[in-house]
């Protein structure tokens, strides 16, 4: 007897093959048939008018901490997501050797993350000390499958305390970190993660320890990763906003050969108004390429629902030369924000090409208010920016910043996105057909009260069968299921084969979609996230077990954390295929 038959639904089984009226037979975890199948279960699932296809793998969260008192994963399990990888960027919470690292690491974490301190001093339990402590509190505790990278940030505290954010590491010191790596993979990590991202600053406004790093100690644990059954790299750079320099082109190439792992890095942005960074991002992997190595750009298929506030740290902080006036104290922010000059100033500085990648938050006309504050700004919730100017007969830049001055700095604000036109869709498209391009870089579990990006599948999936349609179902179910999977070498998942683990959503292709963006505060200590429900999720398994039905989650706790080697293969990088 079978513990889960289900019939009769379209299989789309992750290849990207054309999907197949069928059944599909799961016990004991596994599935044990597909095709027709006859035969008793403790539960049939009349999947007649669904899709059915493997469990969606997002390449790239941040639930490190969330895990902790949100063992589902909310909302990537409702939206289909059976397996993550976290550990990104270089932040993880292990290893940690004293309550001063923890600390630092906590504050680290809400500046580069935006976690909030609360929730992450009362919501975590910080009673371990070795990579493998860590782990053990996530296993049996999951509702989905975590692969966790090991972070340069936490290695290099643990080996040089205090100096770790100000010295280069002595040959000594990078030896002491290889075998404290060797270690961590040893009791799971996946690989190892770092970042250089000049947005990336401490608790205290330095830069991250990983950022003080020498190449030489880079490309040293970059080759611990060798030595290592199924394990992968990855890592963030300026690059990854703003094009790559020949020397990161150069610096990845090498990680990625000193490693023998692919290197995947987020997050490619297109933008038909920035050509030639989507051009010279690509031209960096194809480098890489023809140099032997593996790198891979991740990218989002839709566009990510944010907030932004002058109130908190946000993306408005990385506009060139806004940080110091956004980092005043609120009064002197208020008084600078009001001054003419200093209006000017900021409107020149982020219409810069210096913006960067951040030049897709200065569509200022498109921005929609949110919540406010005060009696002035009463009924302009829902409305642009754009048409309150026009009523007003003034700048749209200066527009938004009256509203925010009257509200204190307050308003919640919805950026429209600046590159939501034709060309900037059919450059994703013709980006996700390039063999190092892969789609994710949710930072689910990040950023929490500013980006919603967990609900990327079921958005992606909806604007397949019934938006723009630049992708068939097939297609986009491979690039969420098959390809993730291969890239990061998840034994027997990413695919519906028979044999293979029972990671499955059952879906209606006519309501699958997320729901609208709403902030819930939930959080230890009552701190508010971005959030939305999803529609037509009839069934999400993950290790043969039902952890969603009928679009909430089941209370099941079936999850594994993946460990390198035991639940990953090795997967090769040009110059081993030669």
């Amino acid at each position: 007897m079978f513990d889960y038959l289900i019939k009769g639904g379209t299989i789309v089984d992750g290849t990207g093959s054309e999907g197949f009226l069928g059944d599909i037979a799961i016990k004991d975890g596994r599935i044990v048939q597909v095709g027709e199948i006859s035969g008793d279960a403790k539960e049939i699932i009349d999947a007649t008018g669904m899709v059915v296809a493997p469990g969606f793998v997002d390449p790239h969260t941040h639930y490190d901490a969330q895990l902790f008192w949100d063992p589902h994963a909310t909302p990537s399990n409702l939206h289909g997501v059976t397996s993550v990888v976290m550990g990104n960027c270089g932040f993880t919470l292990a290893p940690v050797n004293n309550a001063s690292d923890a600390d630092y690491l906590r504050r680290m974490m809400v500046k580069v993350e935006g976690m909030p301190l609360e929730a992450l001093e009362t919501g975590v339990s910080w009673d371990w000390n070795s990579y493998g402590d860590y782990l053990s509190k996530l296993d049996g505790n999951i509702g989905l499958n975590v692969a966790t990278m090991v972070g340069h940030c936490a290695l290099r505290l643990a080996v040089m305390g205090s100096d770790a954010t100000e010295k280069v590491a002595t040959p000594e010191q990078i030896e002491e970190m290889q075998i404290l790596l060797d270690q961590c993979i040893e009791q799971g990590g996946l690989g190892f993660s770092t970042t250089r991202a000049f947005t990336h600053k401490d608790g205290d406004g330095n830069p991250v320890p990983s950022r003080v790093a020498s190449e030489e100690e880079l490309l040293a644990l970059c080759e611990v990763v060798s030595r290592h059954e199924g394990t992968t790299l990855e890592w963030a750079s300026d690059g990854c906003l703003n094009g790559f320099t020949d020397d990161e082109v150069d610096l990845m190439a090498n990680m990625s050969l000193s490693g023998r792992r692919p290197l995947n890095w987020n997050v490619l942005t297109v933008d038909s108004a920035r050509p030639d960074d989507y051009k010279n991002q690509l031209k960096a992997l194809e480098t890489c390429t023809e140099r032997g190595a593996k790198v891979v750009a991740l990218t989002m298929p839709v566009l990510v629902g944010m907030n932004m506030s002058f109130l908190t740290y946000c993306g408005l902080n990385m506009m060139p030369d806004w940080g110091p006036i956004l980092d005043l104290p609120v009064e002197e922010r208020i008084e600078k924000l009001l001054d003419p000059e200093v209006r000017r100033f900021m409107e020149e500085r982020a219409a810069s090409p210096d913006a960067g990648v951040f030049s897709r938050l200065t569509g200022w006309g498109r921005y929609v208010i949110g919540d406010t504050y005060c009696e002035a700004n009463e009924g302009l919730k829902g409305r642009t920016v754009g048409d309150i100017a026009r009523e007003r007969g003034v700048r749209d830049f200066y527009c938004l910043l009256d509203i925010v001055v009257a509200d204190e700095l307050r308003t919640v604000l919805w950026p429209g996105p600046t590159d939501d036109d034709p060309a900037s869709w059919y450059m994703r498209a013709e980006a996700w057909q390039h063999p190092d391009v892969m789609i994710g870089g949710s930072d689910a579990g990040a950023h929490l009260d500013r980006m919603s990006g967990a609900p990327y599948t079921t958005d992606w999936l909806y604007d397949s069968l019934h938006g723009k349609s630049l992708i068939s179902l097939e297609e986009t179910i491979h690039h969420i299921t098959q390809v993730p999977a291969e890239l990061f070498g998840l034994r027997d998942r990413g695919v519906l084969r028979q044999g293979w683990i029972a990671d499955v959503v059952v879906f209606d292709p006519e309501e699958i979609n997320s729901g609208e963006v709403i902030l819930l505060n939930d959080l230890p200590g009552g701190e508010g996230r971005l959030y939305a429900d999803v529609y037509g999720m009839h069934r999400v398994f993950v290790n043969g077990i039902p952890t969603v039905a009928e679009n909430k989650h089941t209370g099941s706790l079936p999850g594994i954390v993946l460990r390198s080697g035991q639940d990953t293969y090795t997967v090769p990088i040009p110059a081993d295929l030669t």
